[in-house]
Order: structure tokens, then C-alpha cells, then sequence
């Protein structure tokens, strides 16, 4: 079985609203349990996902972000820990947790124009960060999340973040060729592979980002990242 997920909000650039994170992972865990073998995540519209969902945020109390940012660290880890085969699509905007997204999963093909940016640490946040590390190794993790900037689908190629750099016309065949993998092995068997190729920090990561949104203020401070970004 292939299940793929769409992600539908092509006016925000498929932003994670509350609302599309919980269908997202009741989605992904329906995947889980439903002996699916390859789940393809991809967006309509322009991009894959610009990220967090910052709209109304200033209406928003510490506490309804803190929540937010907890369900989203969930929905990276079922994705990540996910005991199927999991491919993302990445193109057009792919920034902060529309990143983690893509990062998440085990095959990452992005198309040529695709960029990239996780500025979660700009104002507080330790979203993937092990996750990250753990994908391309911890210097490189540094520097991308330092330095804040945008990177190109070269770029995320060329450190690992992708793992391969194609038109979306052949995507199509890259799904092929995903689903002729992850039917290559019995089920148990892929199962047990993913699982023993995996690294669980599941209770580590959580806790880092908890620690990290508890601090009072993060409305403020996201406040104040969107504004310094709308005044570049």
C-alpha cells in the first residue's frame, strides 16, 4: 500500500496551520497501522511548505505557541520514526518546519529552485536540531542553523539535507522507483530495517523544545522575527 499526502493550503504556501498539523499526523499514524509501505509527502501549489503558520499569531498566548510547537515536534517524530518508507517532494519554499518536514523523512528529492531556511533559533526555538545534526553531521548542522540563511537545492544536496536533485516532471518515476524499493524487502523485514537505522530521541528532542518555548516571551519574540523579516 502507498499512501501520499498532499499538503493543500497552495494560498499560504501550505504553511502548518493547527489544523493541518493534526490531520497530518492523524494521517501518518493511519500509515503506521495500515500496512503501508512507502508514504510520499509532496505540496500543491508553489512550494512544499513555508513552515509554521504564523498567522493571527499575535492573538496568540505563550501557551496556545507552546502547545503548536509541541504537536509539530510530534508530527516530525512520527514522520521520522515512521515503519514505512517515507519520501519527500520539495520545491518552491521549504523553510523552518516545512524544512524539519522534509528532513524528516528518509528520501528527499527536491527540484531545482527549491530553498531552503531554518531560522526556528532566531527567536527561541530548538525545533530538529538532533535530527538535523544526525542527517548531515554536526558541523554542517551548525552552520546552517547559525547562520540562519537560505540555501539552494544544490547546496542541500551537495551536504546531504537531499538526497537527490530532480524536475518535477520526473517525479513521477522517482515514486516508481521508491515504491520498487520499499517493496524489495517483506514487510517485517522493513520494518525492523528502519527501526535499527533510526536513532530514538524522541523523549530528548521533546524535551530540548519544551525547555526551549517555556522560556516567557516566545510570542514576543516570534513577533519580532516576523517583523524583522518583513523590514528586509
Amino acid at each position: 500500500k502507498i499512501t501520499t499526502l498532499i499538503l493543500n493550503r497552495p494560498e499560504k504556501h501550505n504553511a502548518l496551520s493547527p489544523d493541518l498539523v493534526e490531520m497530518l499526523l492523524h494521517a501518518v499514524d493511519e500509515a503506521a497501522h495500515n500496512e503501508t509501505r512507502l508514504l510520499v509527502i509532496k505540496g500543491n501549489g508553489k512550494s512544499l511548505c513555508a513552515g509554521f503558520d504564523f498567522t493571527d499569531v499575535h492573538e496568540q498566548s505563550d501557551a496556545d505557541l507552546v502547545l503548536r510547537f509541541v504537536r509539530l515536534e510530534l508530527l516530525l517524530q512520527a514522520v521520522h520514526h515512521a515503519p514505512c518508507a517515507t519520501l519527500a517532494l520539495g520545491h518552491g519554499a521549504c523553510f523552518g518546519a516545512g524544512a524539519d518536514l522534509f528532513a524528516a523523512c528518509t528520501a528527499r528529492v527536491c527540484a531545482s529552485g527549491t530553498r531552503f531556511r531554518m531560522p526556528g533559533l532566531r527567536f527561541g526555538v530548538v525545533l530538529g536540531t538532533r535530527r538535523l545534526a544526525n542527517l548531515i553531521g554536526a558541523t554542517a548542522a551548525r552552520g546552517l542553523l547559525a547562520n540562519t540563511q537560505v540555501f539552494d537545492a544544490e547546496q542541500a544536496l551537495q551536504c546531504g539535507f537531499a538526497t537527490a536533485l530532480r524536475a518535477q516532471s520526473y517525479w513521477p518515476q522517482i515514486v516508481n522507483e521508491a515504491i520498487t524499493t520499499a517493496l524489495s524487502l517483506p514487510a517485517d523485514a522493513q520494518r525492523a530495517m528502519l527501526g535499527r537505522t533510526v536513532t530514538d530521541t524522541r523523549d530528548a528532542d521533546l524535551a530540548a523544545l519544551v525547555r526551549s518555548v517555556a522560556r516567557p516571551g516566545l510570542r514576543d519574540r516570534v513577533v519580532e522575527f516576523i517583523d524583522e523579516s518583513k523590514s528586509r
